[in-house]
């Protein structure tokens, strides 16, 4: 998300560098991460790039969150979140994770006053000029110190993933696919794209959507309501039987009184 541009203007709210914040007392940084805008102007984003970007985007963010709510550790996900790193241009990457921090609501990410930058970014390219997501932000995202980051080009379906080769590194090094997928060391987590689709596993086992986990539950919800029927039928039957058996038992305790009282 958001236009090509140079990082020399001065037109777009910048976070103090970090001796500046350094510099200031906590009621003063209080006041200064209050006072820079939670939202991304027009000027700044990119032109609207329909069900194709936003379908991307909202799955992979779907399968991140299922995945990591059932994880022990604490993991922040946004999705077009304005971040401000030190003395840097905001920018609002598609998807990003951070880990270990606090996971409550955002508008907005101050690396300064988070404590921490960015770990993990996803941007999903559909249509225009590929220079911003290809070229700019592999640039900038190294520059910046994001560990991984990760373009989902659905114009021609495929994924490109970069990589930190060390800590303190700013240059990225291409990822290399292993049976066409790419290896996230800071998730823990294998992308690949398969058809029109961005698929998730975690080793073996693919990662579901909220919705295929619906419908998995409900076909599970079908087969034990199966099973229940089947045996509630199969105890009627044994009820019935017991109750026949019973009956002809009843019979032939009585047709033995009688003979016994003809003897008599």
């Amino acid at each position: 998300m958001g236009r090509h541009t140079q990082e020399g203007g001065d037109a777009f709210p910048r976070a103090p560098t970090q001796e500046e914040w350094e510099a200031m007392g906590p009621e003063e940084q209080e006041r200064v991460v209050a006072s820079l805008p939670g939202e991304v102007t027009w000027d700044e984003m990119a032109m609207p790039e329909g069900d194709k970007h936003l379908r991307a985007k909202v799955r992979t963010l779907d399968l991140l969150e299922g995945y990591f709510s059932h994880q022990r550790r604490k993991v922040y996900i946004g999705a077009e979140l304005p971040i401000y790193y030190p003395g840097e241009r905001r920018f609002a990457p598609d998807l990003l994770v951070v880990l270990d921090v606090e996971t409550h609501e955002r508008e907005k990410w101050v690396v300064s006053a988070e404590g921490k930058g960015l770990d993990w970014v996803l941007e999903v390219h559909v249509g225009g000029d590929r220079k911003k997501d290809a070229e700019y932000n592999v640039e900038r995202y190294a520059r910046l110190g994001i560990p991984e980051y990760f373009i989902y080009d659905r114009a021609r379906e495929r994924l490109e993933g970069y990589r930190l080769p060390e800590p303190g590194a700013r240059r990225y090094e291409r990822m290399e696919t292993k049976q066409g997928r790419y290896t996230s060391e800071v998730l823990g987590l294998e992308f690949e794209v398969v058809g029109a689709q961005l698929r998730l596993w975690s080793g073996n086992a693919l990662l579901l959507e909220s919705g295929e986990l619906v419908e998995r539950m409900q076909e599970k919800l079908k087969e034990v309501q199966q099973r229940v029927d089947e045996e509630a039928r199969l105890r009627e039957q044994e009820a019935r039987r017991r109750e026949e058996a019973e009956r002809r038992i009843a019979e032939l305790t009585a047709e033995l009184e009688r003979l016994q009282h003809r003897e008599e």
